[in-house]
């Protein structure tokens, strides 16, 4: 049982929703950085999804590749996010955390490198959204071998034909993006969203977290409502973006995991 399959059954045990946050390693520097995942178990955050920079962020919003620029700016590279990861692991074995970004730098360091390095920093799961379900003997296989959950994503647009493909060898949880586009664009609808949700559900036991549209506690306690749990990046990314002290952003964070837990 890996870090995140523990904490959902803690969770489906206590009848609540899991709260997920996502920042990017190293914005908008490595110090800063570290204390604000460090601080995130405290705001009430069940699951960590850390975001790899990388010069090439298709699938993100203007806000993800700002701070994906920031960190490069700031020197972070894949090493010093394994890094950052361990230096957390020293006063926190229980919280998981999501390694998520493009298949790039991890191909770069190789594949059997990177994968001895992140499950020696504590990596629990990788999210890599450029890798489809056809490549699964690149990463996702000995990703699993490993001990790591290799997460998916769903979509709007991953039609009954396609769903059971991109639930092949996935584990851990089943990340449902609410909206079609980039991240940080529109608002997620809950009454979008739980359709899509039972869908899913209807063709795996795993559970399923929605993300991307969430800006706002009572959006959060909406969608974990129609899901196992919500996932937010862009709304933290952008207050880390305005400088606010780490205080204060993670003061933030707190009201968005207390919507979710609400539901």
């Amino acid at each position: 049982m890996t870090r995140i399959d523990a904490k959902f059954a803690a969770l489906n045990a206590e009848g609540k929703k899991a709260f997920v946050a996502y920042v990017m390693a190293g914005d908008p520097d490595y110090d800063t950085s570290l204390e604000i995942v460090k601080g995130l178990p405290g705001a009430g955050v069940d699951v960590i999804e850390l975001g790899l920079p990388f010069t090439d962020p298709m699938a993100d919003g203007p806000t993800i590749q700002a701070a994906g620029q920031r960190a490069l700016d700031a020197g972070m590279t894949l090493k010093k996010t394994l890094a950052l990861a361990t230096e957390f692991r020293k006063t926190d074995d229980t919280t998981p955390i999501v390694l998520m970004g493009y298949y790039n730098p991890i191909y770069s360091m190789g594949v059997p490198a990177f994968l001895e390095a992140a499950t020696a920093a504590g990596i629990d799961g990788l999210i890599v959204v450029d890798l489809p379900p056809e490549e699964d003997a690149e990463l996702c296989l000995p990703a699993q071998a490993a001990g790591l959950n290799f997460i998916r994503l769903a979509t709007p647009t991953t039609d009954d034909k396609r769903l059971p493909k991109v639930l092949q060898n996935t584990s851990g949880f089943v990340y449902y993006v609410s909206i079609t586009g980039i991240t940080g664009a529109a608002e997620a609808q809950a009454g979008d969203v739980a359709p899509e949700v039972a869908r899913i559900k209807g063709q795996t036991d795993l559970p399923v977290i929605v993300g991307f549209g969430i800006k706002t506690p009572d959006t959060a306690q909406a969608i974990a409502g129609v899901a196992d749990g919500a996932v937010v990046g862009s709304a933290i990314v952008s207050q880390i973006a305005s400088g606010k002290p780490v205080a204060e952003v993670l003061a933030y964070v707190k009201t968005l995991s207390d919507g979710a837990h609400r539901a």
